[in-house]
């Protein structure tokens, strides 16, 4: 087994490619590590592919995975994931915005201190405010919600235990949430180590405005499948069930009011159980009750238990 598997996703990052493979060779041999590189190129149209194809000619430490179209980050870690076979796994974007100087002392902290999972933190950022206060707000709601105490949960540079990454399964968009899975799979030692940022030095970021929809969207989704995903009826159920008995009781008392008021002629007023608008509330709340009960979970069951989610069309692989 390598001392290291680094797993790198990318996107059109030809130009950058070179440099950080030689900047990671050259900690690799200061430090006296053995290592695997495993460059996922998620569906570029530069010339990324070819340069790994060069790259792999100089060292056979490079292994990669070409996707036939862009699949987004967390599919290029899932595939990643699957294929590290290090002690340690270390993420890293392939920008030049991530140091490998910075990889000892994560495996230091993982092999000494019994991380499971230390996460950097980009304490000093070099981005512009559009980006880092959004970033700020993602990462306390991120806090608040899963009750793990990191300051930067979306940081690509980590690195894992090798049990970790093959005990989560990384889907959709959930690469920013990463330490919750690991947390939800029983890995509760998690660390952060300040790591430098550095300014972009070729081309440009590929995430957009769609990020500050999407990052709220899969904090709710993972916080109630980490919560609720294995016993999907104690939240379905609850709130079906209050729903269809608030509606029963009211219910209820109509049809007690009727029978005193028709059969044992008590009050001076009659009126029909239909005539009275509360009963059709009544009536919805009983619906929508029994559709939460029955359609919310089994709509969760399907989607928990889909065989095509990490279904991935690979090209061509690089071993």
């Amino acid at each position: 087994m390598k001392d290291y598997s680094i797993v790198i996703p990318l996107f059109n990052e030809a130009e950058s490619l070179p440099e950080l493979h030689d900047w990671i060779v050259k900690v690799m041999n200061e430090s006296n590590t053995t290592y695997e590189i495993w460059f996922i190129n998620d569906g570029s149209t530069d010339d990324s592919w070819k340069v790994i194809e060069e790259l792999k000619l100089k060292d056979d430490n490079i292994k990669a995975v070409k996707f036939q179209r862009n699949y987004g980050k967390s599919a290029g870690l899932y595939v990643g994931f699957e294929h590290a076979e290090g002690e340690i796994v270390v993420t890293m974007d392939a920008d030049l915005q991530d140091s490998p100087e910075e990889l000892p002392e994560l495996r230091r902290m993982i092999l000494e201190e019994g991380y499971d999972l230390v996460s950097g933190w980009k304490k000093k950022r070099f981005d512009p405010i559009t980006k880092t206060l959004p970033t700020k707000l993602y990462n306390w709601a991120t806090r608040k919600m899963s009750g793990i105490k990191l300051n930067d949960f979306n940081c690509g540079l980590k690195a894992y235990k090798y049990d970790v990454i093959k005990s989560i399964e990384v889907y959709g968009e959930m690469h920013r949430y990463i330490p919750v899975l690991a947390k939800w799979a029983g890995f509760t030692k998690i660390g952060e180590k300040v790591v430098h940022h550095q300014s972009r030095k070729y081309g440009t970021t590929k995430f957009g405005l769609s990020r500050f929809i999407n990052g709220p969207l899969d904090l709710l989704s993972i916080t109630f499948v980490s919560k609720f995903g294995k016993r999907p009826m104690h939240i379905f159920g609850v709130i079906g069930s209050s729903l269809f008995a608030f509606g029963f009781i009211i219910g209820g008392y109509l049809t007690i009011d009727w029978i005193l008021q028709f059969i044992f002629k008590i009050g001076e007023n009659y009126y029909p159980i239909t005539d009275r608008p509360i009963f059709y509330f009544s009536l919805v709340l009983m619906v929508i009750g029994t559709q939460v009960f029955l359609a919310g979970f089994v709509g969760e069951l399907i989607s928990r238990n889909s065989s095509i989610r990490n279904n991935y069309k690979i090209s061509k692989v690089l071993d």
